[in-house]
C-alpha cells in the first residue's frame, strides 16, 4: 500500500466490516519505524500490542529481525522445519498439504504461539510518508527490497492483494506548524478512497519464487546450510530479482492509482537513483519535484538514527538536523 500519512495505519481499517476484528488471529500484523515507534518502554509495549514490528531504516538493509519475523509469520506453523526452510515451497496449496510438513505437536518444534491460521501482514514498501505538491500529488516512491524477501522466502506462497489509498494525506497534512495541529485530525469531512485490487496472479509470483529456489540451490551457505549465503544476501543476482520483484509489485498499486483517477506519475519517480539523488541533495537535483512538509528519507531530519555500512552493521549514530519544533 502506498503511504500518504502518519494516520494510514490504522484508520484503513475502519473500512472493513466489524467481523474481521472479532478473532486476533484476523488482526493484521505490520511494521513501524523503529527510531520513532520503539524508543521507549512504553512506546514499544504499546505498539507490540497492535501487532506492530520494529523496521530499522537508513541504510540497515533487508536483512533485519523485524523482517525476518514477518517472513516467519507469513510461513503456516506446520511448515517450518530448517532442512526445507530455505528451499522455500513451491506450492500453493493448502498448508496441509505441503510438502514435509511437520506436526504443531511435533517435539522437533515448538512454535511461539499457536495458530489457527496463516496470518496477514500488511506493510508500506516505500518506507516513508510520501506528500508531494501538484502536479505530483499522491505519487509514490520506489518500493524497497525488504518487500522482496516477503514475497520470496515464506515456506508457502502467500496471497498478495495491492491496496492505494488517497484522502489520508488531507486528515493528516504534513505541511502543520504547530505541533498540537499536527497531533490532531484536520479537515473534518474530507473525502477518503481506499482501493483493494485483485490478489496478484499466482502464477507469475510462483516465477519469481522459482528464481528464489534456483538461487538458493546455486549458492547455498555450505557453513551454515540454515542461512542465506553472502551471494543470497549480496549478490548481483538476487539483488536483480528483488529488484523486478519490488518493480513489479509498485506496477500494481501504481494500476489502482490510476483507477483513482489521477494521472501517470512521473517514470522518474519509480527509479531508486532518481530518490538516491534526490534525497542526498536534499530537493536540490530536481527542484520541480517539491515536498509537503519534509522528505523523512533525509536522516538528518529523524531522531534516534543510526548509521551502518554496505552490509547493514552500526558504525555509529547521528544527531537529529530537524527544524526547531518538530
Amino acid at each position: 500500500m502506498n503511504h500518504m500519512s502518519t494516520c494510514d495505519d490504522p484508520c484503513i481499517w475502519a473500512c472493513l466490516p466489524w467481523r474481521y476484528f472479532k478473532s486476533w488471529n484476523d488482526i493484521r500484523w505490520g511494521l513501524a519505524a523503529s527510531n520513532v515507534c520503539f524508543t521507549n518502554k512504553a512506546a514499544t509495549t504499546f505498539f507490540s500490542l497492535g501487532k506492530i514490528l520494529p523496521c530499522e531504516r537508513f541504510g540497515r538493509g533487508p536483512f533485519q529481525s523485524g523482517l525476518d519475523a514477518c517472513i516467519r509469520i507469513l510461513s503456516p506453523d506446520d511448515t517450518i522445519d530448517p532442512s526445507h526452510v530455505l528451499s522455500s515451497l513451491d506450492s500453493v496449496k493448502p498448508a496441509s498439504l505441503a510438502r514435509n510438513a511437520l506436526s504443531l505437536f511435533d517435539t522437533k518444534y515448538t512454535p511461539p504461539i499457536l495458530r489457527y491460521q496463516t496470518s496477514w501482514v500488511h506493510i508500506f514498501p516505500e518506507g516513508y510518508v510520501c506528500q508531494l505538491k501538484p502536479p505530483h500529488s499522491n505519487s509514490m516512491r520506489f518500493f524497497r527490497w525488504g518487500t522482496a524477501r516477503l514475497i520470496l522466502e515464506p515456506t508457502v506462497q502467500p496471497v498478495i492483494v495491492p491496496i492505494f489509498t488517497d484522502g489520508f494525506e488531507k486528515v493528516k497534512p504534513e505541511e502543520i506548524d504547530m505541533k498540537t495541529d499536527y497531533l490532531t485530525p484536520n479537515n473534518f469531512g474530507a473525502k477518503i478512497t481506499v482501493n483493494i485490487g485483485r490478489a496478484i496472479d499466482d502464477n507469475i509470483i510462483s516465477k519469481f519464487r522459482q528464481e528464489w529456489r534456483d538461487l538458493c540451490a546455486k549458492y547455498p551457505n555450505l557453513e551454515n546450510p540454515n542461512d542465506l549465503s553472502d551471494e543470497l544476501m549480496f549478490g548481483k543476482e538476487a539483488r536483480e530479482l528483488r529488484s523486478r520483484v519490488c518493480s513489479f509489485l509498485r506496477e500494481q498499486v501504481a494500476s489502482l492509482r490510476l483507477e483513482n483517477g489521477f494521472p501517470e506519475e512521473d517514470p522518474r519517480f519509480k527509479d531508486v537513483n532518481f530518490w538516491s539523488r534526490y534525497t542526498k541533495s536534499r530537493g536540490k537535483s530536481d527542484p520541480d519535484v517539491q515536498f509537503i512538509g519534509f522528505n523523512w528519507a533525509i536522516k538528518e531530519y529523524q531522531k534516534n538514527v543510526k548509521i551502518y555500512d554496505d552490509r547493514g552493521n552500526v558504525i555509529g549514530e547521528r544527531e537529529s538536523e530537524r527544524p526547531e519544533g518538530l
